[in-house]
């Protein structure tokens, strides 16, 4: 019978130099077949607080304080950091938003971690575009993060108060680009009306 000791196993968690586990993960890492095995192994690292559960077959390591853009993009995939966090990361948007929040082309989710609040509103499948990856998280560029709020709050699913953002980060040339790509409903040309009163569209 192997028998498998805590600061051997801890080892094996910080010598992969990952951040975020599944059970697929933690079964290469820890080297074990037996799901009964992982399963002790898994409550053993947790327990010793070397791994804390965020939900269902998904776990993060506690070496390291962790970006919440980052665990954002690892709770719900596919998914970008946009809307009111990713304007307000580019200093678009002053008003500091009390939700992590992002667009996913699956269905819209609200996952709390940590007494945090994790938004993942949908899009279609079209339009998830326009994001790149920034340090270790996916986030929307600013133009693509400014028009996915502005096609929600046609939809009258987002809040958009116009007074309320710094357009200067903007550029124009990549805004009618990605504007172009874009369905235009007569709530969304409405909505670009208004926003053609702040920037020359």
């Amino acid at each position: 019978m192997v028998t498998y000791n805590l600061a051997v196993i801890t080892k094996k968690i910080y010598d992969s130099g990952l951040l975020f586990f599944t059970s697929k993960t933690l079964r290469v890492v820890l080297e074990v077949k037996k799901e009964s095995t992982l399963f002790d192994l898994v409550k053993k690292l947790t327990q010793a607080k070397i791994l804390t559960k965020i939900e269902r077959d998904k776990y993060i390591s506690r070496k390291e304080k962790i970006n919440d853009f980052t665990l954002a993009n690892f709770i719900y995939q596919p998914s970008y950091i946009s809307f009111e966090s990713a304007l307000n990361f580019y200093g678009i948007l002053s008003q500091f938003p009390y939700e992590i929040t992002s667009a996913t082309s699956k269905k819209t989710r609200e996952k709390v971690f940590q007494d945090k609040i994790f938004r993942f509103t949908h899009i279609k499948r079209t339009l998830f575009w326009g994001y790149e990856k920034k340090d270790d998280f996916l986030i929307a560029f600013p133009e693509k993060a400014l028009l996915d709020q502005l096609y929600l709050s046609a939809k009258g699913y987002k809040k958009f108060d116009l007074d309320e953002y710094d357009f200067r980060k903007i550029e124009i040339l990549r805004l009618k680009k990605y504007l172009n790509k874009y369905p235009k409903t007569r709530q969304f040309k409405t909505a670009i009306k208004k926003l053609g009163k702040y920037i020359q569209l």
